[in-house]
């Protein structure tokens, strides 16, 4: 079994990360480069969290084997070895052979580090340009990260003007490099602290609110009304920049310089606005230099930019008005269906997806009712309840890790209860648990938050290049200082335990902090304790009710206003009822018809066939016989005929004087024949 852990691990969250990127972006229409990129950021991260804990039962193992061979009081080159125990060391079943962890950490390190200062932030701002070139792309990429990138060189280049100068300061590359990691732990732990603050409270409490029905439906009234404001206001600001397309197709011909331009714009807009601007486009025209002014490049990249993210937000509006609708009707179902007699779950509406027929056989209604009305609710109380647990025990040990003697920190006493025993399974699954929970309580936290409408990952593959990119950042950044944390919490931290031990192989790779005295003894110790306050502040509730009074609609139960965003929700939620039912009923009415009169509507036709056939026959009899008695009406007729025919062929008639469609009408495109004469000929003078 010797690395055959790490290998699986390897492989199952490469598989986790490609299923989650699955769920936010789509793959068929964003550029495979952020693919890519954000699904590299993102695998890195989960590797990190998943690895780690054979890394400490590897860690362990190793300062086992030190122990043993060594004498109580033997100094072992840079380390102190503890007294032999009496017990021989047993290697665990993950165990990873020596020498790998170093490698797989530095490559890990370095190229997640490599990606969230250089290379995404980069991709970012090349993928929200609005160039028609690469060239172009990068062009303006390098030009909006040109302060970005400037103040790490500022920054970088002051601190090197500072060693140089200060004759107390003898720094080599290794303790250089120490500094730089440093540096970027520190700014993931700031705002690690505050995502984790959040997330302790708010999941414990969103899990125990699950459990209440009517909360869940007024919320999910109140995200209605938002979001059909939200949509409404994506729809004019389409139609907006649609019409300002339009004009600019117009002004621009065929034969233009910046006509590519124009037409890669084009390619991006909706199908239907597409199509009504094609029926506008007059190409026999040529441009003239000296009649109009054209817009610039400049101002079709800006315009370009502007089409991408308008109809990216249009089509992600309308998605979650559908899947929220769902939830609506889903939600009122369960209300009504929890005074039920009969215990069987009914919808009011059949789903629009067809499910699997597995699930199917095993989730009857039978199951659904007592999972949806009697199960569900206290499952979600006792989850809550131990999450809540979980996150006293992770506010008790941010307060307390630093205290070595005794030992306050509870991971810390558990992690050292197993080491006496080295029982690598329980140190395993604890360390799993405990890093777990605490990249649940981040990572969500990144999931949730929105700002305004640049970043904003939305499920259901409705998230933009540049939200997944950021995504990516955020995560190389936070997951380091993450996982020194949950290290200085478990005392694997040699800087926390202050004993002079053998580290483990991802510390080993971050370099001794004691580089910078004021950061290890200082910031990393008692920053953390800030996560009381912002807890406290989460349970309150103090961000929500600043967000209200800046004027940013929040969910609160004690607000006039979400009172009146809940009844707007909830009329518009009944209303969409209304429509789907009466679709549904008119499908029924077309499908009962069909099958009541179908059978009889194909005799009727089978037999007007035969007739026409019988018809026909006759005719052709007739045809053959003498034609002297009805030559003179017969020839009367069809002068009759020729008559109407010329009458009628002078008639210039024109269907643009009774279009419809404006987009049409003023194309002045000549169309031959009218609106009437395009029908078939054989049809026209049948009654004649």
């Amino acid at each position: 079994m010797s690395g055959a852990a790490l290998g699986l691990e390897i492989v199952f969250v490469f598989f986790l990360a490609l299923f989650l990127l699955h769920r936010y972006g789509d793959f068929k229409k964003q550029h495979r480069l952020v693919i890519i990129a954000t699904l590299l950021a993102w695998y890195l991260c989960f590797l990190i969290v998943f690895i780690l804990p054979l890394d400490v039962s590897t860690t362990i193992y190793n300062r086992c084997k030190l122990a043993v061979n060594s004498s109580p009081a033997e100094n072992n080159g840079s380390y102190v070895t503890l007294a032999p125990s009496k017990q021989k060391c047993f290697k665990p079943w993950s165990y990873i052979p020596d020498g790998i962890m170093p490698i797989f950490w530095r490559v890990v390190y370095w190229t997640s580090q490599f990606l969230t200062w250089i290379l995404l932030p980069f991709m970012q701002s090349y993928a929200r340009s609005g160039g028609f070139s690469i060239t172009g792309k990068i062009k303006t990429a390098l030009i909006e990260n040109a302060i970005y990138y400037g103040t790490y060189l500022l920054i970088f280049g002051a601190f090197l003007i500072y060693v140089a100068v200060n004759p107390n300061f003898n720094l080599q590359w290794n303790q250089l490099q120490t500094i730089g990691i440093a540096a970027a732990n520190t700014w993931g732990l700031f705002l690690l602290v505050l995502l984790l603050g959040y997330g302790l409270v708010e999941i414990p409490r969103s899990h125990w609110n699950g459990a209440k029905r009517g909360y869940l439906l007024m919320k999910t009234y109140f995200k209605a009304a938002k979001l059909m404001t939200e949509k409404a206001d994506a729809e004019e600001n389409l139609e907006d920049i649609m019409e300002e397309v339009r004009k600019v197709s117009e002004s621009i011909k065929y034969n233009h310089p910046l006509r590519k331009c124009v037409d890669t714009i084009l390619k991006k807009c909706p199908t239907e606005y597409q199509e009504r601007m094609g029926r506008n486009m007059d190409d026999y025209e040529d441009f003239d230099e000296r009649q109009n002014s054209y817009p610039s490049e400049k101002s079709l990249a800006k315009l370009h930019k502007q089409v991408i993210y308008s109809v990216q937000r249009h089509r992600r509006t309308q998605v979650q008005w559908q899947i929220l609708l769902e939830q609506a009707f889903y939600l009122e179902d369960v209300a009504k269906n929890e005074s039920s007699a009969t215990r069987q779950f009914v919808h009011t509406f059949h789903s629009q997806e067809p499910e699997n027929k597995i699930i199917q056989y095993f989730y009857t209604p039978t199951v659904e009712w007592y999972w949806e009305c009697l199960l569900r609710p206290w499952f979600y109380r006792v989850l809550a309840v131990v999450l809540a647990t979980f996150s006293v025990i992770v506010v008790w040990s941010e307060c307390t890790f630093f205290s070595t003697k005794p030992v306050l920190s509870l991971f810390a006493v558990f992690i050292q209860l197993a080491e006496k025993t080295y029982n690598y399974i329980y140190i395993e699954m604890a360390c799993f648990l405990t890093i777990f929970f605490l990249s649940i309580c981040v990572y969500s936290t990144v999931f949730r938050i929105r700002v305004f409408n640049y970043y904003y990952l939305a499920s259901h593959h409705q998230t933009d290049a540049y939200s997944l990119l950021f995504s990516g950042m955020l995560f190389c950044r936070l997951t380091p200082p993450l996982c020194l944390n949950f290290l200085g919490l478990t005392h694997m931290d040699a800087t926390i335990s202050h004993k002079n031990t053998q580290p483990t192989a991802y510390t080993s790779i971050m370099g001794s902090m004691r580089v910078l005295s004021f950061i290890a003894d200082g910031f990393y110790i008692y920053y953390p304790m800030l996560v009381v306050i912002l807890c406290i502040a989460t349970y309150f509730s103090l961000g929500t009710r600043c967000l209200n009074l800046l004027g940013f609609q929040q969910f609160m139960g004690d607000s006039e206003m979400t009172s009146d965003l809940i009844d707007e929700g909830k009329e518009l939620i009944r209303r969409e009822k209304r429509k789907r039912q009466r679709q549904e009923e008119g499908e029924n009415r077309r499908r009962e018809w069909k099958e009541r009169y179908g059978n009889r509507e194909d005799s009727t036709r089978s037999r007007a066939v035969h007739t026409d056939q019988k018809e026909s026959s006759f005719s052709e009899t007739n045809a053959n016989r003498p034609l002297s008695k009805y030559t003179r009406s017969n020839g009367r007729t069809e002068r009759d005929r020729i008559e109407l025919l010329q009458d009628a062929e002078p008639l210039d008639f024109n269907a643009d004087s009774v279009n419809d469609d404006p987009l049409e009408s003023d194309s002045g495109r000549y169309q031959p024949g009218g609106r009437y004469l395009s029908m078939s000929r054989s049809k026209i003078f049948d009654d004649v």
